[in-house]
């Protein structure tokens, strides 16, 4: 039974342009489901918002009646922070608008658009800023934890192309963060995670993308394959993304696989891909000319949501010989032949953005390191979670300082702390205290705050 009186229900949703959803209303589960089959939380509203003014009624809402807030974008996040028990969810998912203006290269994503919205739009002017390899992910949740992609040696981090931020405060004023307006708080903004408030519009920069070559080769596993890979990422140009990714088939045959993709043509790409195929013969290869927007969407089918999923996550150096021995171990001990080990390379601009630009430290690492455990069966959670948990702790010697937001599943404090560094999370609990001193959004890896309301 719901403890709020349902008049005030009533009053709330007579003050949206949007709709409010209760536990008993057609819609509702859906509405509370996320990407991680894991996570099975009942919250007490869900605030389906129109506009920003919805979005400050319902922060004001959940402020007077003391509701515990989650902010949903994609959904997409693992620790499934996009939903909470018993309180109320502003859900953005009706506010997907995407505004180009192709003349200044400049993007305007509403906080409810995902990298799909965002990609065909952008891409309708052969324009694209770096973006997610899943297109249901959220706009809104990889831009703040960071955001890794394809394009990230030539542009850098989703979060270093963001420009220009509009957010609802935990008091409901509407703040701007740009360079010229709180470039605090932008800089905040770029990794900070959704720690001080819910941003309702991101406005990126843009950069001419007429095509890539691009998608997945899987070759056969072997621990020589991962000590070639480590030397071959050495080689390639900015134009490049090359992932590693361990894995089995259905039918359990072990692979290495290698997400790549390289912007720009056929010709300019072949270099690249004669030296990725130069020692190793490929069993399939996937590898064809596509257009930005359709290459975007090429992992959703082994991304599914509904999987259950628990990752381990940090900055890892070179795949030293004992690197490699540790993640084959791991991966050859997963219980589930769905989990994987991955290894996402690091390099080009991301090194070369000046100290400071956002929040995260990358700077030492080569790779970061997913230890991705997936499964169907809740009656094996435990297992599943050992695994992650020890496959990382045997992989944690050969990491480097700094972690990416974006993978971390529930973490304690002093991992947040640990993952962001002590001189960048000062100045994110700086931000704290300023835009939410009583932590009223704190479904999200939380910068604590120093002062005490």
């Amino acid at each position: 039974m719901s403890s709020l009186d349902p008049r005030e229900i009533e009053r709330l949703s007579r003050a949206l342009r949007g709709s409010v959803l209760r536990q008993s209303d057609p819609g509702y589960d859906e509405a509370r489901r996320v990407f991680n089959g894991m996570i099975d939380r009942r919250p007490e509203l869900v605030v389906r918002c129109d506009d920003e003014a919805d979005v400050g009624t319902a922060i004001a809402f959940a402020s007077e009646h003391r509701l515990a807030v989650a902010v949903r974008g994609g959904g997409h996040n693992v620790a499934g922070n996009a939903v909470c028990d018993g309180g109320l969810v502003i859900d953005l998912s009706l506010m997907r608008r995407v505004a180009v203006d192709a003349e200044n290269r400049r993007a305007r994503a509403q906080g409810g658009a995902t990298w799909s919205d965002f990609d065909v739009a952008t891409q309708a002017h052969m324009l694209a800023t770096p973006g997610g390899i899943v297109s249901s992910t959220g706009v809104a949740g990889l831009t703040l934890g960071g955001g890794i992609g394809v394009l990230r040696g030539l542009y850098g981090l989703t979060c270093d192309n963001l420009v220009r931020a509009d957010l609802i405060t935990a008091t409901g004023d509407r703040v701007e963060a740009s360079v010229e307006s709180n470039p605090e708080l932008l800089w905040g903004l770029r990794g900070g995670g959704g720690n001080f408030g819910v941003v309702t519009t991101f406005e990126f920069v843009l950069h001419p993308v007429a095509g890539v070559v691009s998608g997945p080769i899987d070759f056969p596993y072997s621990r020589d394959f991962i000590a070639f890979y480590d030397e071959f990422v050495d080689t390639i140009p900015d134009e490049a993304s090359c992932d590693l990714i361990l894995r089995r088939t259905q039918e359990g045959e072990p692979l290495a696989t290698v997400l790549a993709s390289f912007c720009g043509s056929v010709e300019a790409a072949t270099p690249t891909y004669d030296r990725l195929r130069s020692r190793f013969q490929p069993i399939r290869d996937g590898v064809a000319p596509r257009t930005y927007a359709d290459s975007q969407r090429l992992y959703d089918e082994i991304s599914p949501w509904g999987l259950r999923n628990y990752w381990k996550t940090n900055a890892l150096g070179p795949l030293v010989a004992g690197a490699i021995t540790a993640a084959s171990e791991v991966f050859e001990a997963a219980p589930s032949p769905l989990s994987q080990i991955q290894l996402e390379h690091l390099h080009g601009a991301m090194h070369r953005t000046p100290a400071g630009t956002n929040a995260l430290r990358f700077g030492g690492a080569k790779f970061d390191l997913l230890v991705n455990a997936k499964w169907t069966d809740p009656t094996v959670d435990a297992e599943n979670v050992r695994w992650a948990r020890d496959g990382y702790a045997s992989l944690e010697p050969f990491t480097r300082a700094g972690a990416y937001p974006n993978y971390m599943f529930q973490e304690s404090g002093k991992r947040v702390r640990e993952a962001y560094g002590d001189q960048a999370y000062a100045r994110l609990e700086a931000l704290k205290d300023r835009y939410d001193p009583t932590n009223f959004f704190r479904l999200n890896q939380n910068i604590q705050p120093a002062i005490r309301v």
